[in-house]
């Protein structure tokens, strides 16, 4: 769900695997918008069994730097959109007797700081909170409510990315971006927040994964296999946050990386 019906059609292509996908744009701010597309998808298929709540706005600035407004728009949009789709799909849920998932996307940065995103960061704290008191609120009508933590992926789907976006991804590890501390003229006393000199292998794994592998993660998370599960926090990040900080565990050549990826497409799992 997405305020831009292209990019959300584009989506729908890309990941279609002999099911039915549809579009449903809307503002996730708007509580009369969030109803209107879930009863769209409620019109179509008639239940919802699992949503996924991923909205937030990308990027943003350090704390010297961030506008009192952009950040009220940043977490206007995660904190809203993930409490507005939770109520409403948890409702459509337990009026119908089922036996839901909802998944709530956190962040590395919802549990360990990293500079230059002041808000994203706040937003992301507060997700792994709302996860565990929603999922105390929804456990008497056998919903249940998890977060998933990943980190930095890899895009696997680029074509889906705005130029804008890529250049962002493209940029080479511990580029200052986005008023990270860059000393300027009119302040000379700013200092860099990130170093940005050579950087030994910071993941165990030797990858953060790629979006294909969040999605492996969010349907196990939401199926039988894991009917016990709420309340709680799902990580796919290589062990980064597993790490202590000044272990890296070999060179980037010593490493054995990941196991190859499997195919979204080739990993349906059996109905329990």
């Amino acid at each position: 769900m997405s305020r831009r019906a292209p990019s959300m059609r584009a989506c729908v292509a890309s990941h279609a695997t002999g099911g039915e996908g549809m579009a449903a744009p809307g503002d996730v701010t708007d509580e009369a918008q969030v109803q209107r597309y879930v009863d769209a998808v409620l019109e179509r298929w008639g239940r919802i069994d699992i949503l996924v709540n991923n909205a937030a706005l990308l990027g943003g600035r350090g704390v010297l730097d961030e506008s009192a407004a952009d950040f009220e728009r940043s977490v206007r949009v995660s904190s809203l959109g993930y409490f507005l789709n939770t109520k409403i799909v948890a409702r459509s849920m337990a009026e119908r007797g089922i036996r839901g998932s909802i998944v709530c996307v956190s962040s590395s940065n919802g549990w360990s700081g990293s500079p230059g995103v002041i808000a994203y960061a706040f937003n992301k704290g507060g997700v792994n909170n709302f996860v565990r008191a929603a999922a105390m609120d929804l456990a008497p009508y056998g919903i249940r409510v998890n977060s998933f933590t990943p980190t930095a992926p890899t895009p696997d789907n680029p074509e889906l990315l705005a130029e804008g976006v890529r250049g962002v991804l493209d940029a080479p590890p511990g580029a200052l971006r986005n008023g990270s501390g860059v000393e300027t003229a009119a302040e000379p006393w700013r200092r860099p927040v990130r170093w940005q000199g050579e950087r030994a292998p910071m993941v165990p794994m030797g990858t953060t994964g790629t979006p294909t592998d969040i999605g492996h993660a969010i349907a196990w998370l939401s199926s039988d296999y894991a009917r016990l599960i709420t309340g709680t926090d799902l990580v796919v990040d290589g062990g980064a946050r597993a790490r202590n900080f000044a272990y890296i565990p070999a060179a980037a050549e010593q490493l054995a990386g990941p196991v190859p990826l499997i195919a979204l497409d080739d990993a349906a799992l059996p109905v329990v």
